[in-house]
């Protein structure tokens, strides 16, 4: 991270209404979160809009660009488009440790009245995340082939031909009841 202030928001001097942040994340952000992270190359902009009210601010989080994977299937370099938005509602309240404990929606979030400023460093590393398919392919040309690495795709097919013939004796009586109708 370039500024830790950077992610800060003073919402106490906002006056009343829709504030916009913009925020431009590149691979140094995630190094303070010290954790593996399965891309790289990440070039996104995250738009936020702040809607201050009385005791309570709207957050909404719009996620753009793009990031580079390996697919789950061969292991090449895939480029992936992030895209997503997310809400949050902010509520200013006593006791915001017990409230954020008994909340169940993961949208709701409080904190103390006392406070000054927002940090949404911690959500923007989330939505990012969160922005990421959870199953990553290459995926198919016109003619409706695989994209993925051809050399990958054989030697999975070889060892998917090597475990059906070294199927365990232990499910062998099964088998009967495998194309059985319901």
């Amino acid at each position: 991270m370039s500024s830790s202030r950077e992610f800060d928001i003073a919402f106490v001097g906002l006056k009343p209404g829709i504030h916009h942040y913009e925020y431009h994340i590149e691979d140094p952000f995630f190094e303070a979160y010290q954790e593996h992270r399965d891309f790289e190359n990440c070039d996104a902009l995250v738009k936020l809009a702040l809607d201050k009210k009385t005791g309570f601010m709207m957050l909404k989080f719009e996620i753009g660009g793009s990031v580079k994977v390996s697919c789950d299937r061969c292991g090449n370099p895939l480029p992936i488009d992030l895209w997503d938005e997310f809400n949050i509602v902010v509520k200013l309240v006593d006791d915001p440790d017990k409230m954020n404990s008994q909340e169940e929606d993961p949208d709701v979030y409080y904190i103390s009245k006392g406070e000054s400023h927002l940090r949404v460093a911690d959500w923007i590393y989330e939505f990012i995340n969160l922005s990421i398919p959870m199953q990553k392919m290459c995926g198919e040309d016109e003619k409706g082939k695989a994209k993925c690495n051809p050399e990958v795709l054989d030697v999975l097919k070889k060892m998917e031909v090597e475990s059906k013939e070294q199927s365990n004796p232990i499910w062998k009586g099964l088998e009967k009841f495998k194309d059985l109708d319901s």
